[in-house]
């Protein structure tokens, strides 16, 4: 079976934990505990036939952790970088994230690492950040965009099935981003 590691990165509070559990155990957590690192698993089907094992590391979202995230950055052959669209404050963050990611593994716009941006929270009216804004950053990133809720599992599902896509189609020897989602 194909194993597959995913990387969760963004800044704290943005519903990291609470995308993967909801991807995992099918359940939302209201209450917000600071993560340093957690690690889940999924059996999945993939669209081409077979299984595969996600891995999904959720990261601490602080930035005193910046070393240990390099480290999982280093492991992971995907990435999910995470906002919350009622905090332009984690929006405005993920540039610093994503120029992390690059760095780390020594990938470009022009050919980025498998990459889904995601505008999670939408089920909050307090928007700040809009779908354009988010669309347009992944776009200049070369990756792809998608808005999310892990409360009401809006596009959960959607986005580490894509992210599992991308890396097959990379395995694959095919280009691994930008997938419509």
């Amino acid at each position: 079976m194909r194993e597959f590691k995913i990387c969760l990165l963004g800044s704290g509070s943005v519903g990291k934990s609470a995308l993967a559990i909801q991807f995992t155990e099918n359940r939302f957590v209201e209450s917000y505990d600071p993560t340093v690192e957690d690690l889940y698993r999924k059996e999945i089907d993939m669209q081409s036939g077979g299984k595969a094992m996600l891995e999904i590391i959720d990261t601490a979202g602080t930035e005193q952790f910046t070393s240990m995230v390099e480290i999982y950055i280093r492991s992971c052959q995907g990435f999910v970088l995470v906002y919350d669209v009622t905090k332009k404050t984690s929006f405005e963050g993920l540039t610093g994230i994503k120029d992390l990611v690059f760095k780390t593994t020594k990938t470009t716009a022009k050919k980025p690492p498998p990459m889904i941006v995601v505008g999670n929270k939408i089920d909050d009216p307090d928007r700040e950040v809009l779908f354009a804004q988010g669309h347009g950053r992944a776009k200049e990133w070369g990756a792809t965009f998608m808005e999310s809720s892990a409360k009401t599992r809006v596009k959960v599902d959607e986005i580490f099935l894509g992210i599992a896509k991308m890396l097959e189609e990379k395995q694959n020897g095919g280009g691994g981003c930008c997938v419509l989602l």
